[in-house]
């Protein structure tokens, strides 16, 4: 069964929302040299991973899942934007808002991931995005800048578009975050409306050292069906994820 992405929160294709929903050690100075071996080993070798590999260590994993939610990732059919440069927004300040919402890298990243995690139980149509980024020095603080005051900017709404893929945003309320972690934590919800019917999705964005990991849910069985929804963040999943960024 296809997994709703959130291309379903583009009213351009009632077809693609039907498919959607279709079912060593060192021998350094100072105190690394006080340091086990082993322990300096390890230090060593995550400074020398790469960003896409340190990312994948820190992804959450089905083993980190809390009660009966599988951990899959994206398929990339359905995707708003095969990239971040695909995206244009009407208002430039809310560009930040139309990434973070269709798991795209905010800023200058070194490299990026994304998992999907199902609701568990019967609502088979929602579902939590955890898109990981990684930066140099400073860069997640610049992205979280941009985050943070496109959230205070576009109340009002706006409208992302890509090369195949609309959607338009009703308001964007800042919002506590579910499980506040790392050195900075941004909540915010954001509504919409698809064949008059309004849908409510949730944001968060926990900036920790130089990564940054932005919690997006939605729920596109309740839009292709035309049911109202309000797509909360699950504290349980953002609270797995938000222990492994240390």
């Amino acid at each position: 069964m296809n997994r709703p992405t959130t291309a379903a929160l583009s009213a351009l294709s009632l077809l693609s929302l039907a498919a959607l929903t279709a079912c060593g050690g060192s021998s350094g100075s100072g105190s690394d040299a006080d340091k086990p071996a082993a322990t300096a080993s390890q230090e060593q070798q995550e400074k020398q991973a790469t960003p896409e590999e340190r990312l994948k260590k820190l992804a959450i994993t089905q083993a980190d899942a809390p009660d009966d939610r599988k951990v899959t990732e994206p398929d990339d059919e359905f995707v708003f934007a095969k990239s971040a440069k695909e995206v244009t927004v009407d208002k430039p300040v809310c560009a930040p808002l139309a990434l973070a919402m269709n798991q795209l890298p905010l800023g200058d990243p070194q490299a990026d991931l994304t998992r999907v995690i199902d609701s568990g139980g019967a609502n088979i149509g929602a579902f939590t995005y955890v898109t990981l980024t990684a930066y140099e020095s400073g860069g997640a603080e610049s992205a979280m800048s941009g985050l943070s005051k496109a959230v205070d900017a576009c109340g009002g709404g706006f409208t992302a578009k890509s090369d195949e893929n609309t959607s338009a945003y009703d308001s964007v309320t800042a919002e506590k975050p579910v499980a506040a972690a790392g050195d900075e934590s941004l909540g915010f919800r954001s509504t919409l409306t698809f064949r008059g019917v309004t849908h409510t999705v949730h944001t968060q964005a926990v900036r920790s050292g130089d990564v940054l990991a932005v919690y997006f849910s939605v729920d596109g069985s309740a839009i292709a069906n035309s049911r109202p929804s309000d797509a909360k963040l699950p504290a349980a999943v953002v609270e797995a994820q938000n222990g492994k960024l240390g």
